[in-house]
């Protein structure tokens, strides 16, 4: 499945939402230590990926799950960031 298929069978709204609940749940193990690396979120699993920037974040997750839209959020701000993001194999 390509990425513009992904994104369109994707519950977007719900990735959002249970993404952003799931980061209120696990950012304490994250912050302040990681401030301003990202988290690639797979809220089914609820398992996240760390990394220095968003795509290596989903690039990370993708591995383990590359038929996946994650939720992608910046440790340490509130507001960034809150969509879901997605990545396919080249």
């Amino acid at each position: 499945m390509d990425s513009e298929e992904l994104t369109k069978n994707a519950d977007i709204e719900r990735i959002a939402k249970e993404g952003a609940l799931i980061y209120q749940e696990i950012k304490a193990q994250y912050e302040p230590s990681h401030h301003g690396e990202f988290l690639a979120i797979e809220i089914e699993s609820k398992k996240a990926y760390l990394a220095p920037t968003s795509a290596e974040a989903v690039v990370s997750a993708r591995k383990e799950n590359p038929e996946k839209v994650f939720y992608v959020v910046k440790v340490g701000f509130n507001a960034a960031e809150m969509m879901a993001h997605l990545f396919t194999k080249k």
